[in-house]
C-alpha cells in the first residue's frame, strides 16, 4: 500500500482489512426477502443478482452506469458505444429493477453528455421524466481543442405521477449580495456572525458540489466517485426516514453511506471486491461520524462558504 502525505485523507484497504470486510459481503444464489439484504452489501453483478431480489421494495433507485466513455475500473473495463449500443446497454442493466420500484418511488439516472440522448430515450420509454438535473463538476484539466468537459447530468424521474419531494429539506443557503431591508429589517433573509445569507429554493442547476479529492475525509480511490452532498440532495429530496435507497452500480459505496446518516435503509450492489469493501468501512465509519461536507444544521451551503454552528445576531439595517 502507497504511503499517503499527512493531509492526504484517502480512504485506504490494508490487505487485512479487505479480508476482514470481505466476510460481510452477501452474494445470492437464491430469491431472498427485504430482511436479508436490508443495509447489506451485495458483492456480484447486478444482472446476477437482480432475478433474486424482492418485488417493490424500493422507494429511491439511483443509477449511476458506467458512462458511456473508454474507462478502466480496477481492472473491469468499460468500452465507448454507439448511441444505439448505449441505449441497449441501459436496456439490459435497467429494466430488469422495474420490478423492484415502489408505486411511488423516484429514479434518478446519471449522465453525461456524451450519453444524454440515450438516457433520455430510455427514461422516457419506461419512467415519468420531472426534470434533468445539471451539475458543475469542477475538478479537471482544460482541453486545447475544445470547451473543457466539467458538468454531468442527472436525470430525475418517477414512477408514477404520485411521489415524494421535499423541497424544505434541500434548500441552499447562499450569501446576500444585495440585503434589501423593509422599515429597516431583513428581507428574505438573515444576519449572522458570519454574514448575511438567505436560503433559497433548489433549483436545477448545481454549483455547489465539490468532487472528492485527497483532502477530503470521503475520498477514495474510486475513479468516479460522487459527492456525498449529491447523494445527500437527492436521498433528502425523494425519500423519507425509514425509507430503502438502492443503488445497483455502488462503486465505493457512496449512496448506502449518505443513506445510513440520513436515517435511511440501503441495498448496494458492486461488482468489485475492493470497492465493496471500500463501502463496508465507509458504512462502519458512518457509525460514529454522519457529517457530510457542505451539509450542516440541516442546510445546504454554496460552494467555497464556511459552514459554522453560528447564532443569528440582531440586524441593525
Amino acid at each position: 500500500m502507497r504511503i499517503k502525505a499527512q493531509r492526504n485523507k484517502t480512504i485506504r484497504l490494508p490487505t487485512q482489512e479487505l479480508t476482514d470486510y470481505s466476510k460481510r459481503l452477501l452474494r445470492l444464489e437464491n430469491p431472498v426477502s427485504v430482511e436479508q439484504i436490508l443495509n447489506k452489501t451485495i458483492c456480484q453483478d447486478m444482472l446476477s443478482a437482480a432475478p433474486f431480489l424482492p418485488d417493490k421494495f424500493v422507494d429511491l433507485l439511483f443509477i449511476d452506469p458506467p458512462y458511456n466513455l473508454d474507462k478502466d475500473f480496477n481492472g473491469t473495463s468499460f468500452k465507448k458505444k454507439g448511441q444505439a449500443g448505449y441505449l441497449e446497454f441501459l436496456e439490459t442493466c435497467v429494466k430488469p429493477l422495474l420490478r423492484l420500484l415502489k408505486p411511488a418511488a423516484s429514479v434518478y439516472i446519471c449522465s453525461d453528455w456524451n450519453a444524454c440522448g440515450a438516457v433520455q430515450l430510455f427514461a422516457e420509454k419506461y419512467f415519468k421524466i420531472q426534470n434533468r438535473i445539471t451539475w458543475e463538476r469542477e475538478k479537471g484539466r482544460g482541453a486545447k481543442k475544445n470547451w473543457k468537459n466539467c458538468s454531468e447530468d442527472i436525470w430525475f424521474c418517477t414512477v408514477s405521477d404520485k411521489y415524494t419531494f421535499n423541497v424544505e429539506a434541500v434548500k441552499i443557503k447562499r450569501r446576500v449580495i444585495a440585503p434589501y431591508t423593509v422599515d429597516k429589517k431583513p428581507k428574505d433573509w438573515q444576519k449572522e456572525l458570519q454574514g448575511d445569507f438567505r436560503l433559497t429554493h433548489p433549483s436545477n442547476l448545481w454549483t455547489d458540489l465539490t468532487v472528492p479529492f485527497w483532502s477530503m475525509p470521503e475520498n477514495t480511490d474510486h475513479p468516479t466517485q460522487k459527492p456525498e452532498k449529491l447523494l445527500a440532495k437527492i436521498i433528502l429530496a425523494s425519500s423519507m426516514k425509514g425509507d430503502t435507497i438502492l443503488d445497483p452500480f455502488l462503486g465505493s459505496g457512496t449512496a448506502s453511506v449518505v443513506a445510513k446518516k440520513l436515517g435511511r435503509n440501503y441495498v448496494g450492489i458492486e461488482i468489485d471486491k475492493t470497492y465493496c469493501c471500500l463501502a463496508e468501512k465507509r458504512l462502519e465509519q458512518a457509525e460514529t461520524d454522519k457529517t457530510i461536507q457542505g451539509f450542516v444544521d440541516g442546510v445546504f451551503w454554496e460552494r467555497n462558504t464556511k459552514p459554522v454552528r453560528t447564532r443569528r445576531i440582531e440586524n441593525s439595517r
